[in-house]
């Protein structure tokens, strides 16, 4: 009887610790919470210690401070790292939180991506918001692009760029032959063979070089061509100077908010009225506004920083109104000149269109 219930008990044991190590067992999930806000029309510190810059510097022209107290926050999600599973536990306690969200590990991290790629890829497509926010901001001020420039987005690893270009260098030339437009720069590499050497002309920090590169064969299914390994992307420039400085942030929800920062700056208007507002969405050059992630996560950061006004891509609306917080008005937008009506409508006092 003594064996038998010896045995009975080291046996529940074993599943009791055989259950409770199903649930330290890493999953393909990843999590989202909350992240920082920043005021598009304040100055942080990259780091600490470090002085702070503007989040939006604009140089060469008039520009109008503004000291009401009003606010233009954009809003990020933190996620998990791409080293980071979280057990079965964490999991569970993500699904029952509402301030956390539990997603399938490939919606951050697609299969066969690298953390390095995934990084890479959130700055480009920071990057590109930005161009997208600076011209859809400048269009509707009535300021016209004076030229369109070819600029390095990416460059990949292991490729004959890698350690050759950097993401941000601005080609000039290829081979000596100027570009006449943005489509000239794989035209003209297309003219090489695998393994021949091309020479690109670039602009880095100012300062213009040479830059000779042993192009590599393709590795897609159709016809031999050269390949150099980089990504390029097309940059308008403008009469005067217009830069978006916040590190550490990636990908391309900031985009309408960052307009409506560089626009502020350049309207003797106060576009807040003295409200902190909030707010999130893409946005194209032609002030389009789209939709992003992590809509629920985006509107607890904006209230938990004392915002009372989330502007919100129209797409996004019917998620946003599931969790939205007490204190915090979800305005639908569609566009930038719709975001601006809303700005105008609040600071007379009125209700603009609101999410429902």
């Amino acid at each position: 009887m003594q064996r038998r219930a010896l045995t009975l008990s080291l046996s529940g044991a074993t599943v009791a610790l055989l259950t409770a190590s199903a649930f330290l067992i890493p999953t393909p999930y990843a999590e989202m919470s909350p992240g920082p806000t920043y005021d598009t029309l304040k100055s942080y510190a990259p780091e600490q210690g470090q002085p702070a810059k503007p989040v939006i510097a604009i140089s060469g022209t008039q520009t109008f401070p503004h000291d009401k107290g009003g606010e233009l926050r954009m809003v990020t999600v933190e996620v998990s790292r791409a080293d980071y599973h979280p057990n079965s536990i964490e999991v569970l306690s993500g699904w029952l939180s509402d301030d956390k969200i539990v997603v399938p590990r490939t919606v951050i991290y697609p299969v066969g991506q690298t953390a390095e790629e995934a990084t890479q890829q959130n700055t480009a497509l920071f990057d590109d918001s930005e161009d997208q926010a600076i011209t859809a901001a400048l269009a509707a001020k009535g300021i016209k692009p004076v030229k369109t420039e070819v600029v390095v987005d990416s460059v990949t690893a292991n490729s004959p760029a890698a350690g050759k270009l950097q993401a941000g260098d601005v080609i000039t030339a290829v081979d000596g032959t100027e570009l006449a437009k943005p489509d000239d720069v794989h035209t003209l590499i297309q003219k090489h063979a695998p393994g021949e050497t091309v020479k690109l002309t670039i602009t880095r920090a100012g300062q213009s070089q040479d830059v000779s590169i042993v192009t590599t064969q393709s590795h897609d299914s159709g016809p031999s061509r050269a390949l150099v390994g980089f990504l390029p992307r097309t940059r308008n420039v403008f009469p005067f100077d217009v830069k978006i400085q916040l590190d550490n942030v990636g990908g391309p929800s900031a985009g309408m908010m960052f307009a409506l920062g560089i626009i502020d700056e350049l309207t003797p208007e106060d576009l807040t009225g003295g409200l902190k507002i909030a707010g999130t969405g893409t946005i194209d050059a032609d002030g389009k506004v789209g939709p992003i992630g992590g809509v629920q996560m985006k509107t607890l950061a904006a209230r938990r920083d004392h915002a009372t006004v989330f502007l919100t891509p129209a797409d996004n609306c019917a998620d946003a109104v599931k969790n939205a917080p007490s204190g915090l008005k979800l305005v639908k937008v569609t566009n930038l000149q719709s975001a601006l009506d809303a700005l105008q409508t609040l600071r007379a006092g009125g209700t603009p269109t609101m999410c429902s």
